[in-house]
């Protein structure tokens, strides 16, 4: 068995360790009311059983927990009082000082619970540890002096969660759609250096790059950009291209038509598209930001953002060019071609490239045969979302929306952000973003009431009432703040052009930005209150009753405050485990819903339940329509590769049933062996689970590339138990 230590250090289970805290608790007690040897043993034997129980790590607070009650049921009183005294003045010790055993571990390279915490990031380097030393301090100013008391007690026993604390002592908001098209064709400043519009499609892609690590070192959470923004550069390097090939031709001596001019001028193009969009995947991948990774962004690929014409033909051109290299992927250290993690690709699927005889389906083939190679794109409706929003745009990184943009009497919100390319009457996405997130863990809701509906309701209220409180204290903590925080954002275009010293105010409400309010643990909630999926008609119609009313506790807080607040089905990778580990110490172990050591993300059907593709999606896109403020549907499938048909097969259903959907595919590398099929997850000796390759038993997660999809977003083999135990149970939907 494995214990986590409070700085997040993996040790191996000793019960010597609790029979000595026992002994030193009787020792201090008066000899009358001191327990006998063989009620030590038995202590110590029940807390180690109990350990055993878990299919997971324990926590030193949990086994403490476990030893309290343990004694308590031995009435052995006074040594309790001794005990829980011992720890209370421990604890007194570790407040006066939070964070130096955690930073220490970091340096040391022995915090599990920091290299489990995010996929994507390597703790070991420098950059990472750095900032995740400065998150050590920002966590630990937010609990002392930036929430109360009971907001933060609320978030450490996994009632809610209170997203990013490790960046809330800093006025930073959480995720966005850029406004590339401002900063490219009215330059921008970085890094104090003036940017004017790029003259080719190469330079705006290479522009492009350096705007990503800017914003992404700038906020914490996901960034959007549309090839759209791009693509009327490829015009601008067209005509360039042909003017230097009449000047070569003429300066040879040789006459040219029209016709032979613009065919070699068209093949340099062609190249200089393959050139730009190789920049955008390789800066991009291999750029470090300020907080220890790579960029979290996402490449929006929607065909009727521009004009129909050469503009579009254009931009079709760079979708072909990034499936193509996607397709391809990156190599790894050992020179072999694996699935990148970013950037993130969706592609919109409309009436000019869904059915067999559209304009543009050539290029829909060739998204399904990089999902099922890939796993990316994922796929927007705009079908679909045309209907529930109004309008068709992207998601910010990690699946939130904006709220559709709303118009006035007077015919537009205005330019708040002053920005270069606001059109009157036309709907603004890019340049929004997203204020924050706290999430309400439903399946705790649940388990509270005790399956009684009208205590769930009650409590229900209450939890809401937290989160809006703490979301009006993320609002609240961005009031204020300046433009001059972060130039790249507020001053030089990303968001805005506000001038030095303006405050961001006037775009943190009218619907400029969002707040979310996210949840989980949709399908263990409804199994807690009724023994019964939310997949069948009875469990379905109460789900849908949960989440019109998160939806209605939103519609409520935006009227009488006019903030943006949306419901969200937040993404948790790390939170899935901390959530379930919280339930099981709160509510021990009940089967369906606390069994695991994950809960399910959002709306989510459980991994386990046996179901089909097309069905899955079908049954999810009712609760995605709760899900405004952002959600995405998947399917586990098997490799695709010799099927694309079936992959297309699905991309259609996707069109006509759900706004937002991906394909999960395996794809893997072992560095030991060269094996390229899929790596196993396996229990080792301490029945921890980790990684294994089939064919050479190679074990070292540094020696090999597995991509997973785990919330919306590739992540590598890096995850916590609990995220690895909900990969390792997915069943297949097709």
């Amino acid at each position: 068995m494995i214990v986590i230590k409070r700085s997040g250090e993996e040790v191996t289970f000793d019960s010597s360790k609790i029979e000595n805290a026992v002994r030193k608790a009787n020792a201090a007690t008066i000899e009358t009311d001191r327990m006998d040897e063989e009620t030590i043993q038995i202590i110590t034997r029940t807390v180690t059983d109990q350990c055993s129980e878990f299919s997971r790590a324990v926590s030193v607070e949990e086994i403490q927990d476990m030893v309290e009650t343990a004694i308590m049921a031995e009435r052995a009183f006074q040594v309790a009082h001794n005990y829980i005294t011992y720890r209370y003045e421990r604890a007194l010790v570790r407040k006066a000082n939070t964070t130096d055993k955690q930073i220490l571990s970091l340096i040391g390279r022995y915090n599990e619970e920091a290299k489990q915490e995010n996929s994507n990031k390597n703790p070991t380097v420098n950059s990472t540890q750095r900032d995740y030393m400065a998150g050590e301090v920002s966590k630990d100013i937010t609990r002392r002096f930036l929430l109360p008391a009971d907001i933060w007690d609320a978030h450490e026993k996994g009632i809610i969660h209170f997203h990013d604390a490790d960046y809330f002592a800093q006025p930073m908001y959480n995720c966005c759609l850029v406004n590339l098209e401002d900063m490219l064709q009215n330059g921008t400043v970085i890094s104090e250096t003036m940017i004017e519009k790029p003259h080719s499609f190469a330079t705006a892609c290479n522009i492009a790059t350096q705007i990503i690590a800017q914003v992404a070192s700038n906020q914490y959470g996901g960034q959007t950009i549309t090839l759209s923004h791009l693509a009327p550069f490829v015009e601008v390097s067209r005509q360039k291209h042909r003017k230097n090939v009449e000047e070569e031709l003429a300066e040879a001596g040789i006459t040219a038509d029209p016709e032979k001019i613009a065919k070699i001028a068209e093949e340099r193009v062609h190249k200089e598209i393959v050139t730009g969009v190789q920049t955008i995947q390789y800066q991009i991948i291999t750029l470090m930001t300020t907080n220890g990774q790579a960029p979290f962004v996402t490449v929006y690929m929607y065909l009727d953002e521009v004009p129909e014409g050469q503009t579009r033909d254009d931009l079709a051109m760079i979708i072909e060019e990034t499936l193509r290299q996607r397709i391809q992927g990156v190599k790894n250290e050992k020179g072999v071609y694996i699935t990148p993690a970013f950037p993130k690709l969706i592609y919109v699927l409309d009436e000019d490239n869904i059915h067999n005889d559209s304009k543009y389906y050539e290029l829909t083939k060739l998204a399904a045969q990089c999902t099922a190679k890939r796993m990316v794109p994922d796929y927007i409706s705009a079908k679909l979302m045309r209907e529930l929003k109004g309008d068709v745009y992207g998601c910010m990184g990690c699946r939130s929306f904006l709220t559709p943009d709303r118009f006035t009497d007077t015919g537009t919100f205005g330019n708040p952000e002053n920005a270069g390319n606001f059109k009157p009457g036309v709907h603004k996405y890019y340049g929004r973003f997203n204020q924050g997130v706290v999430t309400i863990n439903l399946v705790d809701v649940a388990c509270s009431s005790e399956g009684n509906m009208e205590k769930f309701w009650e409590i229900m209220n209450e939890r809401l009432d937290l989160c809006h409180r703490a979301l009006r204290i993320r609002h609240e903590h961005l009031l204020g703040t300046p433009s001059d925080v972060a130039p790249i954002l507020w001053q030089n275009g990303a968001i805005a052009r506000l001038k030095k010293g303006e405050v961001i105010d006037p775009l943190l409400y009218n619907g400029y930005s969002t707040i979310s309010l996210g949840y989980a643990g949709l399908a263990e909630c409804v199994w807690r209150m009724l023994g019964v999926s939310h997949t069948s008609e009875e469990g379905m119609k109460f789900g849908l009753e949960v989440m019109q009313a998160l939806n209605d506790a939103c519609t409520t807080w935006k009227k009488a405050e006019n903030i943006d607040y949306s419901v969200y089905g937040t993404p948790i990778e790390s939170t899935t485990y901390k959530f379930a580990k919280c339930l099981q110490e709160r509510f021990g172990i009940i089967e369906h819903v606390t069994d695991k050591n994950y809960i399910t993300n959002s709306y989510h059907i459980h991994v386990t339940e046996d179901i089909n593709a097309f069905d899955k999606l079908t049954k999810e896109a009712k609760f995605q329509q709760l899900s405004p403020g952002g959600a995405i549907s998947y399917v586990e499938v098997p490799n695709m590769q010799n099927n694309i048909q079936a992959v297309l097969a699905l991309m259609k259903h996707i069109y006509k049933t759900i706004m937002y959907a991906e394909l999960n595919t395996k794809s893997d590398f072992c560095q030991v062996c060269g094996y390229d099929g899929e790596i196993q997850i396996v229990e080792d000796e301490h029945g921890k689970l980790i990684w294994r390759c089939p064919n050479c038993g190679n074990t070292d997660q540094d020696k090999m590339n597995v991509a997973r999809r785990t919330c919306g977003y590739i992540g590598t083999q890096f995850w916590n138990q609990g995220r690895t135990q909900e990969i390792k149970e997915r069943v297949l939907h097709l």
